[in-house]
């Protein structure tokens, strides 16, 4: 069946929903039925996504002998890239990268509405991308499907914003619950990666698109926890000093993790042509995973093999360390620096996906090899001879670096708990998460998901004054009725306009539109009346420039502050050119202020 056929049955399935969740019901009513949809259609795409790179990468690596290093693995890679880009391109012809961020934006700026392709592009082009070796998790394309889902549902019954707001929401936990089989873990998300305002009432539709998509997973994937993981050394107070240092790693393997990330996409960006991206990033990547195999794709069965005591050989199979057990530390330190290049590469060449999994991969490595430092004489120097399990370290580092670079340390807590089924150990977790959030607070307020929208003022916060002046747009509160004039038009022109307006400023500008001043009703009052003085004074006598001006691409908040700074009542926007648009009152703001306050804080 041709594409155009499954589209054609996907409406009508969709339509028959539609109608039927329509009925006789009240709003109320009718948000938990579709929260339970979506938790349905997270679930069913959290399952495709996961099967298609399975057998993806099961069809291009099953072969590989494990004591030699292949050359394919610098050539999978960049056909992965290649086919996802011209997918992109030629199908999609959109940008699907940065899939949070992109949730984020939407919530802040765009209403919540996420375009529907979204609900099957990230899919196929993640699958594409890490199937064939990408260095990226599938978390941020489905996440951002889910969002899609809620957002589809949504604009299909024609719900408030915010209502809209709280659908995305529930589309994101249930990708989470359900790519994780960790419901606490999507509903935590929710209220720490995008900042979700909870209240009762939307609480409810949170915990049954998370429960939904959790038991879509059960039916494909079984109750057992995604990690196999058997508690060896259950949790003694006397590795407490050991947790709190691991911590203060964590931290500072996250901010290398995101500041490098941070400056290779500069590198990326700085580069204009799609092609020379591509060949940077399939370049970089493909060197990287031909010496380092624990690379290819999400990284999970690295996980798997250090949680569970595998053998040096497993861990380092097709690399050239491949036969020396002592270079284990040196080939994990190295994964370790490297790793953030791998992910970059893939994103930055035109693959798809996230680093949520590479989070979760860096944690382990980072945590093992504390561990092995550790045992082997650090934590003497430090004043403990306790000795702590590599295994269980690896599950502390996982929660480290995801409350780290996420900025979300009840995530990392309860999703690794629901992991591996290993919630015996909450409390070191507990430390290592918190630890781990406090030390990187430091040097980044936003996690990596949110920097780029709060360097422009873009980012929706729980701070109720903020996510207000966010969530209003600027030509919403601008007025552009105020009838302009020149600086040469005399006096007497220039009184009949002020007796047929009802403002009392004037923006002045010249032939070409562009802002020069502005004149106040209060400066001419004295001369109005006189008109045996209207053929000495233009308007350029009385003309002066204004307290502050303000750029059409200004945030809200740049605009309250300016206010604030200059004590003026009116103050005119112009755009980049500094031609004239209208200008923005104290009183106007105020009152938009008010008006979306009262409804972003209904119920």
């Amino acid at each position: 069946m041709n594409l155009t056929g499954i589209r054609r049955k996907e409406i009508n399935l969709l339509q028959s929903i539609t109608e039927w969740i329509k009925g006789d019901h009240s709003e109320r009513q009718i948000v938990l039925m579709i929260s339970f949809m979506v938790g349905i259609f997270t679930g069913l795409t959290t399952f495709v996504l996961k099967f298609l790179i399975e057998e993806i990468k099961h069809l291009l690596t099953s072969g590989f002998a494990a004591e030699d290093t292949n050359l394919l693995y610098l050539v999978f890679p960049a056909i992965g890239i290649l086919i996802t880009l011209l997918f992109v391109k030629y199908i999609v012809r959109g940008d699907i990268s940065h899939g949070v961020t992109k949730i984020l934006y939407a919530m802040a700026r765009g209403r919540s509405r996420i375009k529907s392709h979204n609900r099957w592009s990230s899919i196929i082009a993640s699958a594409i991308t890490i199937g064939f070796g990408g260095s990226v998790g599938a978390e941020a394309p489905i996440v951002l499907t889910g969002a899609a889902w809620g957002s589809d549902f949504g604009k299909r019954f024609h719900l408030p914003p915010k209502t809209l707001m709280l659908l995305v929401g529930c589309g994101a936990a249930g990708a989470v619950s359900g790519v994780f089989k960790a419901p606490i873990a999507g509903l935590v998300f929710v209220l720490e990666v995008l900042m979700l305002d909870l209240s009762f009432s939307s609480l409810l539709p949170l915990l049954v698109t998370s429960i939904t998509s959790v038991c879509v997973s059960y039916a494909f994937y079984g109750t057992a926890p995604q990690f196999d993981f058997n508690l060896s050394k259950a949790f003694t107070i006397d590795i407490i000093p050991g947790c709190i240092v691991l911590g203060v790693v964590c931290g500072l393997v996250s901010l290398y993790f995101t500041r490098s990330m941070n400056w290779f996409e500069g590198i990326f960006a700085k580069i204009k042509s799609r092609t020379y991206k591509f060949l940077l990033g399939a370049v970089v990547l493909g060197t990287l995973i031909y010496f380092f195999p624990a690379m290819y794709g999400e990284g999970y069965d690295v996980i798997i093999q250090l949680i569970n005591n595998a053998s040096a050989q497993e861990i380092m199979h097709n690399t050239l360390f491949y036969g020396n057990e002592n270079n284990l530390l040196i080939y994990l330190g190295l994964v370790l620096l490297l790793k953030v290049f791998a992910t970059t590469s893939t994103n930055g060449g035109g693959g798809c996906g996230g680093v949520f999994a590479p989070s979760l991969f860096l944690g382990c490595i980072a945590g093992f090899i504390f561990a092995q430092l550790w045992n082997m004489g650090l934590g003497l120097s430090l004043g403990s001879t306790c000795y702590v399990s590599p295994k269980n370290c690896g599950l502390y580092g996982m929660a480290g670096l995801m409350s780290g670079v996420m900025h979300a340390p009840l995530t990392g807590i309860f999703l690794i708990a629901e992991l591996t089924g290993g919630y015996d150990l909450f409390v070191p977790l507990m430390i290592v998460s918190v630890v781990s959030f406090l030390t990187i607070n430091i040097f980044e307020p936003h996690s990596i998901y949110a920097m780029r929208l709060a360097r422009r003022g873009q980012l929706l916060t729980h701070n109720k004054d903020n996510a207000i002046l966010t969530l209003l747009k600027l030509q919403s509160v601008m007025e552009t009725d105020y009838q302009s004039v020149s600086p040469d038009m005399p006096l007497k022109k220039f009184v009949t306009i002020i007796a047929r307006s009802h403002r009392n400023i004037f923006p002045v500008v010249d032939v070409n539109n562009k802002l020069l001043g502005v004149v106040s009703l209060d400066s001419v009052r004295l001369h109005m009346f006189r008109p045996e003085l209207y053929h000495m004074f233009t308007v350029g006598s009385f003309m002066k420039e204004p307290p502050a001006i303000l750029m059409v691409n200004d945030s809200l908040k740049v605009v309250a502050g300016k206010f604030e700074d200059t004590h003026a009542w009116n103050l005119p926007v112009v755009d980049q050119s500094g031609h004239y648009l209208g200008f923005i009152s104290r009183s106007g703001l105020f009152t938009s202020y008010r008006e979306t306050l009262i409804k972003f804080s209904q119920e």
